[in-house]
C-alpha cells in the first residue's frame, strides 16, 4: 500500500483578527499544509468571520476562553477528516481557557495546545506547571491505550541554551526557568520526541521574537513552538522532516512544521 505524506504546521498567530490583515490566507496557501494548528487566536465564537470558518478544503475546529474575552484560544484546520474532535482534557480549571483541541485520526491523535505563559506572577507560573502535569497525565492514558500522539503548539518554554539567543540573562525569567526546563526534560523522559531537535541536533533556529529591541531583525529569539511525537512514531519511520519557517511574518511567532510519511 503506498505511503501517505502528511504535512502539519503550528503557528501562534498572536491574534487571529490581527493576522488576517497581514496576508494570513496567502501564507496558508503558500504553506500548503494538510493540518494547521493556530494558537492565541484571542477570539470569542461570535467574532469568527466566514473567512476564518471556511478556509477552502479544510474542516475547522475552534476552542475559546470562557473566562476572559480576547484571550488564549486555539483553532485547528484539517484536510483529513478526523474520527473525533475533542476540546480540553476534562479539567475545567484548564479547559475554561480554551487551550486544547484534540483531533483523532486512524493512525494518530493530534493535540494543538497553547500552553500557559508564566510571566505574569507566581500564581500563573504555578498554573502553567499544573497545566503541564494535568495535560501529560491525560496524554499518557491515551498512550497506554496504544495511541500514537502528536503534541504541537506554543509550549512557552525554551528547553536548552541552544533554544534561545541569550540564555544567561533569561535564566531567571519565566520561559527559561529551571523548573520549566525540567518539565521539558520530563516530557522527553516519558518518551516524547522533540522532532526538530531530533532531526537537527545542532541547528540554531528560533520561532518567537519579542516585538521590542528589533529582536526579529537581529534574530534574538527563542524556540518555544514544538512538534513532539510519541517515540513509537520515530520507530515506525513516520517522521520524515521537521522545520521552522522564519520567512513567514504576520505574528511575533513563525510557523513550525512536521512532515510525516505513514
Amino acid at each position: 500500500m503506498p505511503k501517505q505524506t502528511v504535512k502539519l504546521v503550528s503557528w501562534n498567530v498572536n491574534g487571529y483578527r490581527a493576522v488576517m490583515k497581514k496576508e494570513f490566507l496567502k501564507s496558508v496557501r503558500d504553506l500548503d499544509v494538510d493540518i494547521l494548528g493556530l494558537q492565541e487566536t484571542k477570539l470569542q465564537e461570535n467574532q469568527l468571520t466566514r473567512a476564518m470558518k471556511t478556509i477552502d478544503g479544510y474542516d475547522a475546529a475552534f476552542s475559546f476562553s470562557t473566562v476572559k474575552k480576547g484571550y488564549s484560544g486555539v483553532a485547528t484546520y484539517s484536510r483529513l477528516t478526523p474520527k473525533a474532535v475533542r476540546h480540553g482534557i476534562g479539567v475545567p480549571r484548564f479547559d475554561d481557557e480554551g487551550r486544547i483541541i484534540e483531533l483523532e485520526f486512524d493512525d494518530f491523535s493530534l493535540f494543538n495546545v497553547y500552553f500557559p505563559n508564566g510571566q505574569m506572577n507566581d500564581a500563573r507560573l504555578q498554573y502553567k506547571l499544573d497545566f503541564y502535569e494535568a495535560f501529560f497525565a491525560y496524554t499518557e492514558r491515551l498512550r497506554q491505550q496504544g495511541r500514537s500522539l502528536i503534541i504541537t503548539g506554543d509550549f512557552n518554554t525554551a528547553h536548552n541554551e541552544i533554544d534561545l539567543k541569550n540564555p544567561g540573562p533569561n535564566s531567571t525569567r519565566s520561559g527559561f526557568l529551571p523548573i520549566e526546563r525540567q518539565w521539558i526534560d520530563r516530557i522527553v523522559a516519558m518518551g516524547y520526541v522533540d522532532t526538530f531537535r531530533h532531526l537537527y541536533p545542532d541547528t540554531i533556529k528560533y520561532s518567537w521574537w519579542t516585538y521590542r529591541f528589533k529582536a526579529r531583525e537581529n534574530n534574538a529569539g527563542w524556540r518555544i513552538d514544538y512538534f513532539f511525537v510519541s517515540e513509537d512514531m520515530i520507530r515506525k519511520g513516520w517522521v520524515k522532516d521537521a522545520f521552522i519557517d522564519n520567512t513567514v511574518f504576520g505574528s511575533d511567532h513563525c510557523p513550525v512544521g512536521l512532515v510525516l510519511e505513514i
